[in-house]
This record gives structure tokens, C-alpha cells and sequence, in this order.
């Protein structure tokens, strides 16, 4: 992770795969916070619903801890990395067994001020 943020908040095991989750990140990227907050919140996606919360989280680190202004806060950094992978089975004809993979993922949301030009 490249320290290009100021904030970071984290959400470690997400229930969603990286591939899905990505496709979100990309959306929020570069964006102010407030907008950034829109986006999300009218995203018709379960990783929408929790890149949320981790920007709601990362918001709140930045004007508690940092004593940053919500106001000139972008999305500078947002990361998908795979999480572990639990692996369940099903059974299927003859008893043979078809593997199911259930994907997690780890989501990193950064946040920066605005440089004043």
C-alpha cells in the first residue's frame, strides 16, 4: 500500500468477491467525498453498500483523529485485494463433489484534502 493518503480505514473479510468489488473502487476513485457518498449510496451493489462503510469510517477517522475538513476531502486511494477464500462442498451425482468457493476481500479506502491552487 503506497502512503498517497493522508486517512485510511479498513475493512478486513468483506463478504463479496475482488472481482465485483473493483468494478465500485473504480467508480469512487478521484472523487470528492461528498460525491463520492452519492455514488455509493444509489449503487445497486452489496460491495456498494460496503465501500459505504468503509468511507463513512474513514470520514470519521479523518475529522476525529486528524482534525481534517470534511469539506475538502477526496477518495485519493481505493484498493480490492483478495481476502482468504473459505471452501465449502456440494454434493452431487454418484457422490461426487463439486468444490464451492466462497470469496472475501479486503477493502482500503484512503482520503486527502484538496491542495488549495
Amino acid at each position: 500500500m503506497t502512503p498517497k493518503a493522508q486517512v485510511y480505514a479498513k475493512y478486513k473479510g468483506a463478504r463479496t468477491s475482488v472481482k465485483k468489488a473493483r468494478t465500485v473502487a473504480d467508480l469512487i476513485r478521484g472523487k470528492d467525498l461528498k460525491d463520492a457518498k452519492v455514488t455509493l449510496a444509489f449503487h445497486q451493489s452489496k460491495a456498494a453498500n460496503l465501500f459505504l462503510q468503509v468511507l463513512k469510517s474513514a470520514e470519521a477517522n479523518a475529522v476525529n483523529n486528524n482534525k481534517l475538513n470534511p469539506a475538502t476531502l477526496y477518495v485519493a486511494d481505493a484498493q480490492v485485494s483478495p481476502g482468504p477464500t473459505m471452501k465449502r462442498a456440494r454434493i452431487v451425482a454418484y457422490s461426487r463433489v463439486n468444490p464451492i468457493l466462497k470469496r472475501t476481500a479486503h477493502l482500503v479506502v484512503g482520503l486527502s484534502e484538496k491542495e488549495n491552487k
